[in-house]
Order: C-alpha cells, then sequence, then structure tokens
C-alpha cells in the first residue's frame, strides 16, 4: 500500500467520466470542484474552481481535449483540462442543470434542467441553439445517440422521450415507470436505450422496434447512474442501496455485486476501451476497477453462440440486435473480479489491491491477491470456418426474427380481437342498464289502475 499526496473531494462525488485516450478520469463533487486525475502512477492531480454549487454532471469531449460540467448554479462550463484550468460559461438554464453531453463529433452539447427543459449548445459559438420543451417535470438526463441524430432525455415527470435532431420534434415518448426516470443512455452502436428509475427498476428497449425487451430489479434502492461497456455484452449500475452491480446482458441476468462505498453510490462509468471503471459516491470516494471481460478467444465466442441460438426461448438483447461476443464461461461456479481501488478522500490518494469474489454461497473481501476470470484458450481457426460460422449464425438470427415476428403478429391479432370482444361486452352491458333503467322509470311515473 502506498499513499501520494493529492487533495481529493471533500465531499460526495456525484460524476465521473474517462478521457477517450484512458488516461485521465474527471470526477464531479458536491464541494463545487472538478477534479482531474491523471491514472500514471505519480502523475498530480488537477483541481478546478468556478462553479457556485454542487457540479452535477462532467464529461470529455470525443478528443479529450475538452470537459464539460454542470452545476445546480445554473450553469454549464467548458474546461480546457491543464494547468490554467481556464473556462467558458454557458448560461441560458434558469434552475439546476442535472447533465450534460457531447456529440459524436463534438460540435453540440446537450444538457436538461430542473427547469423542464433540454438545451442544445453550439461547443465552438459557445452559445445556446435551441430547446425541447415537452417534458413537465424535471429532467434529469438527456444524451445524444451515438450517430446525433437522436436525443434521449428522461425526468421526473415518469417519461423517457426521445427527439429527432434535425425536426427538433418528440418521436417517442416511453411511460412505464411508477416514479421519477434518473438516467437513460444508448448503447454503443444506437440500436438501443437503457433507463432507469427511482423504483430499482431498469429497462432496455429496442429502438428498431419500439419494444422493451429487458428489464431488471436486482437493486434495493434507486439506481443513480449506469454505463454501458464498449461491447454492448455488459452493463454497469450504481444504486443508493450502497452497490455497484454489473449485468450480462447476452444472458440476461446479474453476474456481480460489489460492495466498495459507504452510503448511496452516485456515479459509475466505463472506459472508453472498457478495461476500466469507475464509481463514485456520497463517501466521497471515487472507486477504479480493473475488468478482463474481452479476452476470451473467437472459438469460444462461436461455439458459445452456437449452443444458445434458438427461436424458443424469450428474446435477449443478443436476439434483437447483431451479436457481439460473448465473453463467459457457461454456467461458472465461481466468478472473480480483479481490481484495483483509487480512494480520493481526506488529504491524499492511496492505492489498494482489493478482490471481490462473488461465489454462489458468499461474497469474500481479500486484499494483495488478484483472481483473473479463467479463460479457455482456443486455437486461431481458419478464415473458411470463421465465415461459415458466421454465415449459419445470420440464418438462425434470420430464422429468430421471423419466428418472433409471427408471435409478435398473433400476439396483436388476439389483443385486438380481445379488446373488440370486450368493447361489444361493454356496450352490452350498458345497453341492459339503461333499458333496466327506463323500464324502472315507467313504472315508478304510472299510478296503478283497478277496474
Amino acid at each position: 500500500m502506498s499513499k501520494l499526496h493529492f487533495k481529493g473531494h471533500k465531499d460526495a462525488v456525484t460524476c465521473a467520466d474517462f478521457n477517450p485516450n484512458c488516461k485521465q478520469l474527471a470526477t464531479g463533487s458536491a464541494d463545487k470542484s472538478l477534479m482531474i486525475w491523471n491514472l500514471a502512477t505519480k502523475a498530480r492531480a488537477l483541481r478546478f474552481v468556478g462553479h457556485q454549487d454542487i457540479i452535477t454532471g462532467v464529461q470529455f469531449s470525443p478528443f479529450g481535449d475538452l470537459v464539460a460540467t454542470c452545476s445546480k448554479d445554473r450553469t454549464v462550463r467548458l474546461w480546457t483540462p491543464c494547468l490554467k484550468g481556464e473556462s467558458a460559461v454557458f448560461k441560458a438554464h434558469t434552475a439546476t442543470v442535472r447533465s450534460v453531453c457531447f456529440s459524436h463529433d463534438g460540435q453540440r452539447l446537450v444538457t436538461a434542467s430542473d427547469d423542464k427543459s433540454v438545451k442544445v449548445w453550439s461547443v465552438h459559438r459557445q452559445r445556446f441553439i435551441y430547446s425541447l420543451n415537452q417534458h413537465t417535470n424535471w429532467v434529469r438526463c438527456a444524451r445524444f445517440s451515438p450517430d446525433g441524430r437522436i436525443i434521449a432525455s428522461c425526468g421526473d415527470d415518469r417519461t423517457v422521450r426521445l427527439w429527432d435532431t434535425s425536426t427538433r420534434q418528440c418521436i417517442n415518448c416511453l411511460t412505464e415507470y411508477t416514479g421519477s426516470a434518473t438516467f437513460v443512455d444508448f448503447n454503443a452502436n444506437g440500436t438501443c436505450i437503457a433507463s432507469s428509475g427511482d423504483d430499482s427498476s431498469l429497462k432496455i428497449w429496442d429502438l428498431r422496434t419500439n419494444k422493451l425487451i429487458q428489464h431488471y430489479q436486482v437493486h434495493s434502492a434507486g439506481i443513480n447512474c449506469f454505463s454501458f461497456h464498449p461491447s454492448n455484452n455488459y452493463l454497469i449500475s450504481a444504486s443508493s442501496d450502497s452497490t455497484v452491480k454489473i449485468l450480462d446482458l447476452l444472458e440476461g441476468r446479474l453476474i456481480y455485486t460489489l460492495h466498495g462505498h459507504k452510503g448511496s453510490v452516485l456515479t459509475v462509468a466505463f472506459s472508453r476501451a472498457g478495461e476500466l471503471f469507475a464509481s463514485g459516491g456520497a463517501d466521497g470516494q471515487v472507486l477504479m476497477w480493473r475488468t478482463n471481460f474481452d479476452t476470451k478467444s473467437y472459438q469460444d465466442v462461436l461455439r458459445q453462440h452456437s449452443r444458445r441460438s434458438s427461436p424458443d426461448p424469450p428474446p435477449h438483447l443478443t436476439d434483437i440486435h447483431p451479436r457481439g461476443p460473448h465473453l463467459h464461461l457457461p454456467q461458472p461456479s465461481t466468478i472473480e473480479v480483479s481490481s484495483i481501488s483509487l480512494h480520493f478522500k481526506g488529504k491524499g490518494i492511496w492505492f489498494a489491491d482489493e478482490v471481490y469474489r462473488n461465489t454462489s454461497d458468499n461474497m469474500n473481501r481479500c486484499r494483495g491477491q488478484t483472481y483473473p476470470l479463467q479463460v479457455l484458450s482456443g486455437y486461431p481457426v481458419a478464415l473458411d470456418t470463421t465465415l461459415q460460422h458466421i454465415v449459419q449464425q445470420l440464418d438462425i438470427l434470420t430464422q429468430t426474427v421471423a419466428v418472433l415476428e409471427e408471435r409478435l403478429t398473433l400476439t396483436e391479432d388476439k389483443l385486438k380481437d380481445c379488446l373488440v370482444h370486450q368493447s361489444q361486452v361493454l356496450k352490452d352491458v350498458r345497453a341492459s342498464e339503461e333499458r333496466g333503467r327506463r323500464e324502472r322509470g315507467r313504472k315508478n311515473a304510472s299510478p296503478a289502475r283497478f277496474t
């Protein structure tokens, strides 16, 4: 264990993002400061001060040359992450700004605010462009799609909205939440969005079919933030139940639960390459973890896909869009994560190797050792064999989609018939009740006659 004399956050860590070059980590805090942590050993950390209230969001630009932050002070700041620490201030919101996000080309910013609006800004002109105003309550989060054509937003009006950036119109509204929708984001290729709620649920939609394809209820308190792995195969979530959880989206199940924070976990983020992720919480700590998800051979990936490709089970994320590599052994008896934790608190940083081993029986915490995931090794396959496998998988995918479409059509037809029948039954009941009322009215109105 070694201690480096960096000055850390003095209050809750509310947001985090990695530089695309994977050499820096930016964190924002309730102490009103932005920290840029240089991940190289013994490198200096940079602290930037300028916001007048809690920093609520942070993101590096796609090229890593700028950092955007937003705050409860109603402003957005654009920082140059260097020793000078210069920043430009954007002012257009009239209430707390909750999130900030760059477009894929770095030319625009999108922000979400408690003033019920989503606003888009020009980065180089440093001015407001337009506003999206159909939310009816605080807007918690807004994100650009990877291609920049769509904006997704969510908020306390219990909706997730999708906006066309060319027409500036709301093109879809998802309303399946019982409470506030707290966070929303696109997966790496933009085919799906995920959103979380303060009801502890996390939902994933396929944007091409507008269908809810996965629903997770693995936390015991509200989810504050989540992040997709670049492969689209995993997702990490941060919750007020003090845990970070890792989901396998291909298998549709929880695989890791990490207990490192004391109090709510407020933010979590994968690095751009996916080999690291960081979390920050109400305890003022930033924990950084190392993963080895992407170390399985391609031969094993193909073998695993051939085993699980079937039109019979309910649709998984991998059945809806083209599959990425599946990176787990089938039904492992022991899953182990190697991690490196950076604790940023008090007057310095200290480094410690920590291991969280999640078995079917218990959760043990160990120090001073690393236990990487066991990976099967395989010989490289010939190109023609690889292409043959790919063609087979595409055929299976086509068949799966065809079966799913047929089932959806049948289900929709049955649902329509049920609705028509129910409507007719209700009409008949109302007509019968009306006839009964008229008959009783006539009897009450006409006096009895005797002859």
